[in-house]
């Protein structure tokens, strides 16, 4: 069973930076795609970010194109979503998660497997 576990979050200032991970394992890394989602209270779970399983392709949400970037090392079977230039609108539980290679980047629907969460909190 695939498990993934998040880790990295914490409290910042604004204009400050993080470094979210996402251990997975129980199964084979490189048959998916990773995104890292973000929820914020009173909010639906929204896209923030995905790599294809190569990292030969990714893709961010407007709202963080410039300020985030994700990576994956395949031989550590880890991703990573670093976090720059933070906002307190960025505070939210910042979830990763897994889709099957080929499915559509920014659709909740399509991860089959999500952490349990990691909070990220931008003071002002």
């Amino acid at each position: 069973q695939v498990q993934l576990v998040e880790s990295g979050g914490g409290l910042v200032q604004a204009g400050g930076s993080l470094r979210l991970s996402c251990a997975f394992s129980g199964g084979t890394f490189s048959r998916y795609m990773m995104g890292w989602f973000r929820q914020s209270l009173g909010k639906e779970r929204e896209f923030v970010a995905a790599i294809t399983w190569s990292g030969g392709s990714v893709y961010y949400a407007d709202s963080v194109k410039g300020r985030f970037t994700i990576s994956r090392d395949n031989a550590k079977n880890t991703v990573y979503l670093q976090m720059n230039s933070l906002k307190p609108e960025d505070t939210a539980v910042y979830y990763c998660a897994a889709a099957p290679n080929g499915k559509w980047y920014s659709s909740r629907d399509a991860y089959v497997y999500w952490g349990q969460g990691t909070q990220v909190t931008v003071s002002s």
